[in-house]
């Protein structure tokens, strides 16, 4: 025999209405125009049974229901019982006529002014994002405070930006970069709504913000060091676009990971070593000039290490690896660490060495992620592989 506990209470029609609203059901129904139907929610109550055995309980369990504000949900009976306990007529059934009633039986009467307030607004200056806004009505709700800056934010942008532009030039009142950070996610959503195709590179995530919408990227930069003797400057950084077009008197391009290994690079004349950072294929592809010079890289020995080699060398199919042999890494074994998150896609431009070395990682041939970083190959190692790499271009 069930338990009170089974018997539905009116708390329990407003949580299973609350669950509803809180998907956006209601008030994306509301905002839409939709006529209200009478909703009706079916409710667990006592059997004939449950009254012969239990009447008190059962008694106790109708008033309640009696005590509802009739204003908020109307309730249904039907009749329980018989000869044996006589007819009882307990609630069946639970009807919510209109959407005010539906407000107030929730508690969100401020809320939906709210937001049929900011709908009306919207639809006057931007409709598009009206229609966004019935879809997405509490997210709407969760931005009420800042809505009218969000909208605002989204129509200068329409109106006003260009891929000239920076973020920061986005000049709405109250608006900041800081703002458009802590908010891209629903502008993002926004400006989807509003913009045109062509305004939207669609192959950016919302995360990357200024390239999805077009704005001008933080400009990367290359650092380099002059390894030959000379005079004026030895080490400069200079933005990726501007030494795309200003190719560097050098004969060798040698690329280094590890910025302590870049600083403490040997001499050699005619040469220039970068400062790759992790980024070194995707700051050197615009440097087309790099593709008649003799073009060196070093990496860590481990999955990632070749992945940027391999990436280099889709872009300049002649970059040469150095200090990346399994010699190296069995002479320093004392030195390997643990690679946290080793890749293992598939690497096409390696050489023939390189790809078995890489397949031995992978599948932990030599032990489990094994990693040589650069800073931990002993320096006297360095000079011999230059040497190496300038006797093997010579020849």
């Amino acid at each position: 025999m069930a338990g009170t506990a089974a018997w539905s209470t009116p708390a329990d029609v407003v949580r299973r209405l609350r669950r509803r609203w809180d998907r956006g059901e209601f008030l994306s129904q509301f905002a839409g125009g939709r006529e209200w139907v009478p909703l009706d929610v079916g409710l667990r109550g006592p059997s004939a049974a449950d009254l012969a055995a239990r009447f008190g309980e059962v008694q106790s369990w109708v008033d309640q229901w009696r005590r509802v504000d009739p204003r908020r949900m109307r309730v249904e009976t039907r009749t329980v019982g018989g000869r044996v306990i006589g007819a009882n007529d307990v609630p069946s059934r639970v009807w919510i006529d209109s959407y005010d009633q539906l407000w107030s039986l929730l508690g969100v009467t401020r809320e939906v002014r709210r937001f049929t307030e900011l709908l009306a607004a919207t639809r006057r200056s931007a409709p598009r994002i009206a229609e966004w806004m019935t879809a997405k009505p509490l997210e709407v709700l969760r931005f009420a405070d800042e809505w009218d800056k969000l909208v605002d934010t989204v129509l200068w942008i329409d109106r006003h930006a260009t891929r000239e532009m920076y973020l920061r030039q986005v000049d709405v009142p109250g608006v900041d970069t800081k703002f458009i950070e802590r908010r891209r996610k629903i502008l993002a959503a926004l400006l989807d709504r509003q913009l045109p195709e062509h305004r939207i590179d669609a192959t950016r995530q919302p995360s990357d913000f200024a390239g999805r919408y077009r704005f001008r990227a933080k400009p990367g930069h290359v650092r380099f060091r002059r390894l030959g003797r000379g005079t004026g400057f030895t080490e400069l950084s200079v933005r990726v676009s501007e030494l795309a077009a200003t190719s560097l008197q050098a004969e060798t391009v040698f690329v280094v990971e590890n910025e302590i290994t870049y600083l403490a690079f040997p001499d050699v004349e005619s040469a220039v070593v970068i400062f790759g950072e992790g980024y070194a294929a995707p700051r050197l592809e615009p440097l087309t000039w790099l593709a008649e010079r003799t073009l060196v890289y070093w990496g860590d020995i481990d999955t990632h290490g070749f992945a940027i080699l391999n990436r280099l060398r889709r872009t300049f199919g002649h970059t040469r690896s150095m200090l990346m042999d399994r010699a190296t890494l069995l002479a320093h074994e004392e030195q390997w660490i643990r690679e946290p998150s080793p890749t293992n896609e598939r690497l096409e431009s390696l050489r023939s060495d390189e790809t078995a070395l890489y397949h031995d990682l992978v599948e932990d041939t030599l032990g489990p992620a094994v990693r040589l970083e650069q800073e931990r190959v002993r320096y006297s190692a360095i000079e011999p592989a230059v040497r190496q790499t300038e006797t093997t271009l010579t020849s």
